[in-house]
């Protein structure tokens, strides 16, 4: 087993002691993104979809580091702070995924990092 840290520079740094992913053969484990902009380091917010958008955006971008994009992506797991916003995510969530969606899970939290209403992981192989 060979594992290898993925980092794309055009996502987010790590705001704790994690890597953005992990590559293990041909699977990557994608850590949990949230509505960062890279560029500014500001956080995206003012609604859900705008939120939800930047992080498939961040997620894409460490799937492109990995050499993979969306159609790789086996399973994901939605974290929200408010169930209520669950259509609209789901609508922006669904647009990324053309064919075959994956795997998933959304789950209500109280408190996400940074008090963002969004949270997507996700794994991907090649």
């Amino acid at each position: 087993m060979a594992k290898e840290v993925v980092y794309s520079a055009n996502a987010p740094e790590p705001i704790g002691p994690y890597s953005q992913a992990i590559k293990i053969d041909n699977l990557i484990f994608i850590s949990g993104q949230i509505a960062i902009e890279r560029a500014s380091g500001n956080m995206v917010t003012g609604n859900i979809i705008d939120e939800t958008h930047q992080v498939m955006k961040n997620l894409s971008e460490i799937l492109k580091a990995a050499g993979m994009d969306f159609s790789n992506v086996a399973k994901t797991t939605i974290f929200l702070k408010d169930m209520n916003n669950f259509p609209k995510v789901n609508d922006v969530y669904g647009s990324y995924f053309k064919n075959q969606p994956p795997a998933r899970e959304t789950v209500e939290v109280s408190r996400l990092p940074k008090d963002v209403n969004v949270e997507i992981s996700c794994i991907a192989a090649k």
